[in-house]
């Protein structure tokens, strides 16, 4: 029969009843209720899927399905029973179904026939011939009917969740008002409207519940969700605020357990369980830790677990609150890093301020090597630092300085591309033995270095630099630190002052040592390394260098004065043309058995490598292809570690000779008696009336002439008296006053 005509054709719920008892499976069962409750077409039901319903409401549970488009007909929404949904949720799992598989995988006419065979089975068993004609369409109708004369639902309402067109179908299903009713609809024409509408001053209206309040906080951001799991752990119930957090979809997690939303790990440990358990034992547990997303990514979250009981106590699942914390957390970590940096940068600053202290303290080579490694091992950035003095020829350590650990322990530590490398690393990050001219000490660090220190074990890294003054490399400082991150930029940077800060300290104290030594040792030294350029242009040129005076300008700079013999000046000068270490060069004065000339030399030299380790060069002679220098360095000097320094830059050298000797000592009366025996009355007078006049002030207080005639001679007689007065005076002062005489004549 057709049920569109009239109203009073509609199935009753007796009627609707036999039909679902006629069913004989499970899926003939649900196929009924969906259109008898939900009002689904079979057009629609063969395109539905357990993803297209979706929780809307936590507690109590209500659910939605979302029927896709058919054709031309534009996709809806509508209301799906708890009870069909839980009929749903278990024929799914049952025929093991994922979120994107067909409900039923038959056609649409498939399903109609399907309908129209419970309905004439019911038809047979009930005895009642009417239901053999129901179809699929009469079942929508009792949705009609039952929704809007037995649940009052907006007309409008059931007219979108049915897809019905217009109210026209839904005509025969309003029944006539009374008069009753009629008056009672518009009793609010009757009442007071505006602000003061009632006494109290407020609204009159329904009042906002606290599920509604609830679902507006979840909905406002994607950062809460509240989930329901049934006594055994299992997702129960899933809304919008879930799907927002984890990404899943209703039909894609209902029915999962709750470990599905733990690491890997934390399912390994139990944490799920025991979670669930403790909430159950103590009436409720929080806890924070790593959560998953859909898509496997990590979030930390917060969790509040509260166990759901009935009204005879007896427990029915959980209810979970999950807030997701990763912007605190990250905010927290970028805190602390902060925190722990600015620390490191404390604990350095303090190891350096230490070490300095170390080092204006230090009075000799080693003292300088001990302090510094007890100085930076004592700081808080350091467990261990140790010092080895390399021997360049070989390539082996002579001397190491430790503290934090045993001088011995630091084979079992160092890292075997450490064991044969140099001790200085270049710029284009390969390792050099010592470094260019004006190079900075760089860093070499090693990283995840682990050993067994008789029983305590190290994992950390380690970090070494060079200890380098100019071109003299004095050795290595290693430092080994267990802080992660350890030796950023900044970092290596602070080490590269502490290489040359050591470096400085090595040298100053081997000077002061010198200056301060009462004996001195007296080096004679062969040299005939062709990098020297005075070596290379004797044995070219065959002829004679002979130092007069040695004058530093800077850390890598000497200016040179010399005796020239053998070879024009010309021949040398062009020869200084092509190397890169004579900055400059120019004749001075001419004699007749030879040259004075100057020469600007930069970077690598003998005389600056062996002033460098606290050597003073006394003389040197340059002669056919051999440097014979002569210097002195204080008693207690390191006499192999000059020499090695000096081979590792000029290999082709060799000590001649050395003795001890007592330093002579010019007294300020032997200087003054000294000079009155070089100069004449009339220099002497010269200077005196120059000097006491203010001719040497500034602004001069008299001028040469004036001077000149005070004394009753010209200006330029006064002129020649101060030029040969001031000669004499400087020459007593850088002359040895022993070899005055010999200087004298060869003048």
């Amino acid at each position: 029969m057709s049920l569109e005509a009239a109203a009073d054709a509609v199935l009753s719920r007796r009627q609707y009843e036999s039909l679902l008892d006629a069913a004989e499976t499970y899926r003939e069962a649900l196929v009924v209720r969906l259109c008898g409750e939900v009002g689904l077409r079979p057009a629609e039901l063969a395109g539905l899927t357990i993803g297209d319903v979706e929780q809307v409401r936590m507690d109590p549970p209500r659910y939605l399905v979302r029927v896709p488009s058919i054709g031309e007909r534009e996709g809806r929404t509508s209301y799906l029973p708890t009870t069909v949904e839980r009929e749903l949720r278990r024929y799914a799992r049952s025929n093991d179904l994922a979120a994107e598989d067909r409900i039923f995988s038959v056609t649409p006419r498939r399903l109609q026939m399907l309908v129209a065979d419970v309905a004439k089975r019911a038809a047979d068993l009930f005895d009642t011939p009417s239901l053999a004609d129901v179809s699929s369409g009469d079942l929508r109708h009792y949705f009609a009917h039952r929704s809007l004369v037995d649940h009052d639902v907006n007309p409008r309402i059931v007219k979108s969740a049915g897809g019905w067109q217009s109210f026209e179908a839904l005509e025969p299903y309003f029944p006539q008002p009374s008069d009753v009713e009629i008056v009672d609809a518009f009793d609010t024409v009757e009442r007071p409207s505006g602000p003061d509408r009632n006494r109290s001053g407020s609204r009159s209206g329904p009042m906002v519940s606290d599920d509604s309040v609830i679902r507006l906080l979840l909905a406002a951001s994607d950062r809460y969700a509240l989930i329901r799991l049934d006594e055994d752990g299992y997702v129960e119930r899933w809304n919008r605020s879930g799907a927002s957090l984890f990404g899943y979809r209703a039909g894609e997690i209902v029915g999962t357990h709750v470990s599905t939303f733990y690491p890997d790990e934390a399912v390994e440990d139990g944490a799920p369980e025991r979670t669930l358990a403790t909430a159950v034992e103590e009436s409720g547990y929080e806890t924070e830790g790593w959560r998953v997303h859909k898509d496997g990514s990590r979030f930390r979250a917060t969790e509040v677990i509260s166990p759901l009981r009935n009204d005879r106590g007896r427990h029915r699942g959980y209810a979970v609150f999950v807030r997701d914390v990763s912007t605190h957390y990250e905010a927290l970590e970028a805190i602390e890093a902060e925190r722990d940096a600015l620390e490191r940068q404390i604990a350095i600053g303090r190891g350096q301020r230490a070490l300095t202290r170390a080092l204006l303290g230090s009075t000799d080579h080693g003292e300088v090597e001990t302090r510094t490694c007890e100085a930076l091992a004592s700081s808080e950035a350091y467990e261990f630092a140790w010092i080895d003095r390399t021997t360049f020829t070989d390539r082996h350590s002579e001397w190491r300085a430790a503290a934090g650990i045993g001088p011995g322990a630091v084979d079992r530590l160092v890292p075997d591309e450490w064991v044969d490398a140099p001790t200085t690393e270049v710029d284009d990050g390969s390792l050099d033995a010592a470094p260019t001219d004006d190079a900075t000490p760089m860093v070499n660090v090693a990283t995840e270095v682990s050993s067994d220190l008789g029983g305590d074990r190290f994992d950390g890294t380690l970090a070494r630099v060079s200890l380098s003054y100019g071109d003299t490399v004095y050795g290595s400082l290693s430092v080994a630190t267990t802080r992660p991150n350890a030796f950023d930029g900044e970092e290596r940077q602070w080490l590269e002052t502490i290489g040359r800060q050591v470096g400085y300290a090595i040298t100053a104290v081997r000077r002061r040592n010198l200056l301060l030594s009462d004996r001195v040792v007296e080096l004679e030294i062969a040299c005939r390394d062709e990098e020297s350029f005075f070596v290379a242009a004797s044995q070219e040129l065959e002829c004679r260098f002979e130092l007069d005076s040695l004058v530093p300008v800077s850390e890598s700079t000497q200016l040179y004065y010399l005796r020239l013999e053998g070879t024009p000046p010309a021949d040398v000068f062009d020869r200084a043309e092509a190397d890169p270490g004579i900055a400059d060069y120019r004749l001075i004065e001419t004699y007749e058995d030879g040259w004075r000339v100057e020469f600007v030399v930069e970077g690598s030299s003998p005389t600056l490598t062996l002033t460098e380790y606290g050597v003073t060069v006394v003389d040197a002679v340059f002669d056919t292809g051999t440097a014979m220098v002569t210097g002195e360095c204080a008693a207690d000097a390191d006499l192999r570690t000059i020499l090695n320094g000096l081979r590792a830059a000029f290999p082709a050298s060799e000590l001649i000779g050395k003795r001890e000797a007592e330093r002579t000592v010019q007294t300020a009366r032997e200087f003054r008696e000294g000079l009155e025996d070089r100069l004449t009355d009339r220099q002497e007078a010269a200077l005196r009336a120059a000097y006491f006049g203010g001719y040497y002030d500034w602004p001069r207080e008299s001028t040469a002439e004036e001077v000149a005639d005070a004394m009753g001679i010209s200006s330029p007689t006064l002129h020649n008296h101060l030029r040969k007065g001031q000669h004499e005076l400087l020459r007593t002062f850088f002359d040895d006053p022993a070899e005055g005489a010999v200087g004298e004549s060869t003048r």
